[in-house]
């Protein structure tokens, strides 16, 4: 192993000394950034809480959200070992269920934070449903959230009654796991 290592470090060495050289020879350009010819709006999401430990990330446009269980929730399940996944192109209604998780402690159900639309879920879960475990709140590609919806002007206002993370945190301290 330190015998690799060792490799790696002359070739670095060599490489930089080589690099070196040539940046001596070659007069300094400055570089520029190309400007931008138009605007990036960026795509900012807002998230909310409800009492049963849900979350949901709205996009700016508030057309879309992705939803998923707090880590408060997570921690107080325990070990994830079954996640159901809500039905692609479901409509639900606020408070409805969309899925269940099930963990060596209890079982619970994932209900809708807001009235939408499931277009995608996370299939990762299916294989590996600790994740929620890991990364509860991530909404990445990689992450523990449910699913992502459709929102319309319904689920928008019901959105807006949501508690922030603020008031979540408060709410939370007054809960036991």
């Amino acid at each position: 192993m330190a015998a690799s290592i060792a490799r790696c470090w002359r070739v670095a060495a060599r490489t930089s000394s080589i690099t070196a050289v040539r940046s001596m020879a070659q007069p300094a350009v400055q570089f520029r950034p190309a400007a931008r010819a138009f605007s990036v709006t960026s795509q900012i999401n807002a998230r909310k809480y409800t009492k049963d430990h849900e979350w949901i990330d709205l996009s700016a446009d508030k057309t879309s959200g992705v939803i998923g269980i707090s880590e408060f929730a997570a921690e107080a399940l325990g070990d994830v070992v079954y996640v159901e996944l809500p039905a692609e192109g479901k409509e639900v209604g606020q408070g409805d269920a969309i899925g269940a998780v099930e963990s060596v402690k209890s079982a619970a159900d994932i209900n809708a934070p807001i009235a939408c639309k499931v277009t995608h879920v996370n299939t990762g879960l299916e294989e590996k449903p600790g994740t929620i475990n890991q990364v509860p709140e991530d909404d990445s590609a990689g992450g523990g959230w449910i699913a992502k919806v459709q929102v319309d002007e319904q689920g928008v206002k019901e959105f807006e009654a949501l508690m922030d993370p603020e008031e979540y945190k408060n709410f939370t301290a007054t809960e036991e796991h």
